[in-house]
């Protein structure tokens, strides 16, 4: 049977606009003639000029970077130390295998204004809307206005946040990997403090993130191509890398399709 491939993750490197100036990654590049020292090490007595080509190998970029630069899950451990009520919150290299290769489910909100703090009643509708009903360990996407702007200064500030009780809605369901196209699976951060300013109410600060406090679960952020993917119909592969100890990992994800009638 025939497999079709759509890559869900962004662009590592240094011009991509996807986090704050503080947060953004930088990485150097060498080029295989700079790296002929480096490859003489392993060959001594070898001049520069006797490799093959005269030149060495492009295998030194190095990178200062954060496990949430890039497209990345999020573990339970980055939300609250205490997960299911009171267990110790897993880290990202104790995130179970079989949450990150499964059935996927797109959530469609690109409609919904930037910075819509999203309800379990929206979530319950858009569900009634394409026509499915969640079983546990699907991974649901949720598609937001802010893949557009990605690369973009608006970037950060733009897309919805899921809430609590949406996020509790997915939960409660046996979902245990969500992911957005957005900055944060929240919204963005100068909504909320908006709102946190108008209203003294502090328990809007993550109020998504926070639910992993109730039951525990991943998020992917910064997400791609998601205008791409149906409903439904594909299975989603994201598993993390093994940071031991971390609140997140980098992960390379993409959505398979078996055949090409999706």
């Amino acid at each position: 049977m025939p497999r079709r491939f759509v890559d869900l993750s962004i662009f590592l490197d240094n011009d991509t606009v996807a986090d704050p100036p503080f947060m953004r990654p930088k990485i150097t590049f060498q080029t295989h003639a700079e790296t002929v020292a480096e490859a003489q090490t392993f060959f001594p007595g070898v001049a520069a000029e006797d490799f093959p080509g005269g030149q060495g190998f492009a295998a030194s970029e190095t990178m200062t970077i954060t496990t949430h630069n890039g497209t990345h899950m999020d573990a339970p451990w980055h939300y609250h130390p205490t997960m299911n009520g009171g267990e110790r919150a897993i880290t990202i290299d104790e995130v179970p295998l079989e949450w990150c290769f499964q059935p996927g489910v797109k959530l469609d909100f690109r409609h919904l204004p930037d910075g819509h703090v999203v309800t379990a009643a929206q979530v319950e509708a858009e569900l009634a809307r394409i026509g499915h009903t969640l079983s546990p360990l699907e991974i649901v996407l949720v598609n937001t206005a802010a893949g557009a702007a990605l690369g973009t200064p608006a970037f950060l500030g733009s897309g919805i946040g899921m809430g609590y009780e949406a996020t509790m809605y997915l939960l409660e369901r046996g979902v245990r990997v969500t992911g957005t196209d957005a900055w944060s699976w929240d919204a963005p951060f100068s909504h909320t403090a908006r709102r946190v300013s108008e209203t003294g109410d502090t328990s809007l600060i993550w109020e998504g993130h926070k639910a992993g406090r109730d039951i525990g679960y991943c998020h992917m952020e910064k997400l791609a191509n998601l205008d791409a993917l149906p409903p439904t119909g594909f299975t989603v592969s994201c598993f993390p890398h093994k940071v031991r100890g971390g609140s997140a990992g980098w992960t390379r994800a993409v959505a398979i399709f078996e055949d090409d009638a999706a």
